[in-house]
């Protein structure tokens, strides 16, 4: 796949601002589950940074156009061959005490790493190698990369940071120098799918 079939012609603005929740006791896994998706401004996702609630508005919708073709091509290319499993939205647990819980917009994991497990919870314990997570207008590249660092950390083999604004995915890999695709390049993952 291009990166060009990825991304929607256009790139209009969207704002999605992690908003923290104040409080000083640290949020577990559990707290989560049983947190309402939607209030009464609109519907809610959440992660957790080290027990720290992190409030996430959904996605705009160039964001899911991106989300939404990648998981396809995930599906499609990967799952539907037998390779393995893609995700798409789904929360993964990357470690407890303090709990980590991450929403990649999408996910790959190889038949290496299957059956899939699962928290009590129903979240995703099995790491992927390959996660993806759309650039917001507002994610800072600091934010981005500390947090591929933290999947990096937990297994996860391939990062893919597709950047509708710039109409470019950054790779990311442990130990090797990012690599950004430009809207012609075609995206491979040989080593995983």
């Amino acid at each position: 796949m291009t990166v060009a079939e990825l991304l929607p012609p256009v790139a209009p603005p969207q704002s999605v601002q992690p908003l923290s929740n104040g409080q000083s006791r640290l949020f577990t896994i559990a707290d989560v589950a049983v947190m309402p998706s939607d209030l009464p401004s609109g519907p809610v996702k959440y992660e957790l940074d080290n027990g720290r609630l992190i409030t996430l508005p959904p996605p705009g919708d160039i964001h899911g156009a991106v989300q939404g073709n990648l998981a396809t091509h995930l599906k499609v290319q990967g799952e539907f061959r037998g390779f393995g499993k893609a995700r798409a939205e789904v929360g993964v647990i990357l470690h407890r005490n303090p709990d980590r819980l991450v929403g990649p917009d999408a996910a790959f994991i190889t038949n290496a790493r299957l059956p899939l497990c699962h928290s009590s919870e129903g979240y995703l314990e099995t790491i992927p190698e390959l996660v993806v997570e759309v650039r917001s207008k507002n994610d800072a590249w600091a934010e981005i990369r500390r947090k591929v660092a933290e999947y990096q950390t937990a297994g996860v083999h391939v990062v893919w940071v597709p950047d509708p604004e710039a109409r470019t995915v950054t790779e990311f890999r442990p130990d090797q120098p990012e690599r950004v695709s430009l809207e012609d390049d075609t995206l491979t993952i040989d080593d995983v799918i």
